[in-house]
């Protein structure tokens, strides 16, 4: 499966740890070997995406026994693959509102941007293609 996060990114080692990172739209799922889009968030000075990695380990986070309603979240270590070529962030996305184009940046915009929060999110093939063109 292919994934992507949007993280705080504060360098672009070739081994990167996202550790208890929120998971929404499919997140959850991700595993050992997945291909993962790595966007550093714009909220904490990121310019959006900026590589794609492999997934060497992912690992649930076990849920705080007192609380009623929590979003799963997973840590990760993520082998660096290659750098982006060319920006693609919220300045980029934030065009594509119309929710039901089935376009791939709305996609992302949609999983990424409707909410400010930094997640993991499962993401289409078709997708998956369009990002793949950024490398």
């Amino acid at each position: 499966m292919v994934f992507a996060i949007k993280a705080e990114v504060r360098d672009l080692r070739m081994t990167l740890e996202f550790t208890e990172q929120k998971t929404m739209y499919g997140g959850k799922h991700i595993a050992e070997g997945d291909t993962l889009f790595i966007f550093a968030s714009e909220n904490q000075g990121g310019r959006g995406l900026i590589a794609r990695g492999v997934v060497s380990a992912a690992e649930p986070v076990a849920r705080k026994p007192d609380a009623v309603r929590e979003t799963p979240r997973v840590s990760l270590t993520v082998r660096r693959i290659e750098a982006a070529k060319r920006p693609l962030g919220r300045s980029e996305l934030k065009y594509f509102s119309d929710w039901k184009n089935g376009r791939p940046e709305t996609e992302l915009n949609f999983k990424f941007y409707r909410q400010a929060t930094n997640k993991i999110v499962s993401v289409s093939n078709h997708t998956a293609a369009f990002l793949n063109s950024f490398f």
